[in-house]
């Protein structure tokens, strides 16, 4: 089994955020980044352009690619096609293996507070109740992608050849682990 410890996250240098939209991947990298003293990149930033446009798969590899291959991170998400190339270079996982309702009640909280402040993500773009409500809205993904992010972390989990794992199935060990760490 490929689960990891305390002690392996404080030596890994290139640690992977990984959990359903909305469980708190962006504030763990974060906040992990604050503690271990290691860069924090927004995968969604280099994946997004202006007015919600994601480019092209050979702009995508052009911009995730040599952000994997950094002597140090922590990346808060990996899209599948990139899946490969991170397991071969991270030396961490942290999988926010929440349930459902956890990582949907705050991204419904998230995404009807940036509606209402209007707050700027990923390269300036803004969330609007017409896209929240849209066949292509965030809350949506949610639903088709959540099944298969956690398949994916507990298959990392159970994979000897794979990274270590710290896999956190409630929020109450996301913030334990981070107290350990200090601030």
């Amino acid at each position: 089994m490929s689960a990891g410890t305390i002690d392996d996250l404080r030596r890994a240098q290139r640690i992977l955020c990984f959990g359903a939209t909305g469980s708190g991947k962006s504030t763990m990298a974060q906040a992990l980044g604050e503690r271990l003293g290691l860069p924090v990149v927004l995968i969604d930033d280099l994946c997004w352009e202006p007015g919600w446009v994601q480019p092209p798969r050979d702009e995508l590899d052009r911009r995730v690619l040599p952000v994997l291959e950094r002597e140090s991170y922590v990346i808060d998400s990996v899209y599948r096609f990139h899946n490969d190339h991170a397991l071969e270079r991270i030396d961490l996982i942290v999988g926010l293996d929440y349930p459902r309702a956890v990582s949907l009640a705050r991204l419904v909280r998230r995404t009807a507070r940036r509606i209402r402040t209007r707050e700027p993500v990923c390269n300036g773009n803004v969330e609007s109740l017409r896209l929240a409500l849209g066949r292509d809205s965030i809350i949506v993904w949610h639903f088709r992608s959540w099944a298969s992010k956690r398949e994916r972390m507990r298959r990392w989990h159970a994979d000897g050849s794979a990274p270590p794992v710290l896999l956190l199935p409630r929020p109450a060990d996301a913030d334990a682990l981070l107290a350990e760490l200090g601030s």
